[in-house]
Order: C-alpha cells, then structure tokens, then sequence
C-alpha cells in the first residue's frame, strides 16, 4: 500500500501518454522532421507546467511528500556538456522512436520489440554507473 500512489501516477501517466498519441514512433518521426507540431505542444506544455511548478515551490517554499524541504542548487552551465548530453539523448531518442518514459507504455501496449531499447536503457545505466566517477561532472 506505501507505493500505491507510484503506482496510480504511473498508470495515469502511461495513459496520458497513449491517448496524446506522444508514444507513437509515426509522431517522434513527424517531430524531427519538422512535417508537425503534435509533439513540439506536448513538449512545450511539459516545460511551461515544469516553469509555472518550479516557480510555485521555490516562491511558497513547498516541501516534499515527506516533509524535507525542496532545495535547487545551481549547478556550472557548461554549453559543451549541455551540447554533448543533448546530441546523445536525442539522437538516441530518434532512433529508438521514443523517449524514456514511453518506453514502458509501448511494452504496456504489446510493442514487444521495445525490450531491446528498455534493455539498451538499462545497460547504458549501468554502464553509466560504473564509469560514473572517471567523468567531468
């Protein structure tokens, strides 16, 4: 029961993203080749709400579920490692056809061919981890 509401944000976050069609690999297509703007107002409205909620906790000094308070450190701007990060995810997001958070409702949906990019994510992790304290951070 301690993880019920994970699991409820998780199956209502999986059919928002089925029903605005954001886990289609025809809508990621039509994105990085410009030919749409489906997926461009279902990211834009994900930042604009990200802006508004960051805005609000950092004004009203919200806490978190379990009562710690919220803190955002500034961290280096480094345009090269926003460059290199960037380029990486997003080519991997245009080949695989999804991003991470689709990934699960494909499988959800019976796209069993999607456990190679899930296994791909996860390898990546765990490779990520192991070389985590030789890289610049």
């Amino acid at each position: 029961m301690k993880f019920l509401k994970y699991i409820v944000a998780g199956i209502l976050f999986g059919i928002v993203m089925s029903k605005s069609e954001a886990i289609s690999w025809y809508r990621i297509q039509e994105m990085f080749r410009f030919q749409s703007f489906h997926m461009y107002g279902i990211i834009g409205t994900a930042v604009t709400l990200a802006a508004v909620l960051t805005y609000t906790i950092k004004k009203y000094k919200l806490k978190d579920v379990q009562g710690n308070p919220i803190i955002f450190t500034n961290k280096e701007r480094s345009i090269t490692r926003y460059l290199v990060g960037g380029t990486i995810f997003g080519l991997g997001w245009a080949l695989v056809g999804a991003c991470p958070g689709p990934l699960f409702v494909n499988l959800g949906h019976g796209y069993w061919p999607i456990l190679v990019a899930i296994f791909g994510g996860i390898a990546g992790t765990y490779f990520y981890g192991l070389i985590q304290n030789k890289l610049p951070h």
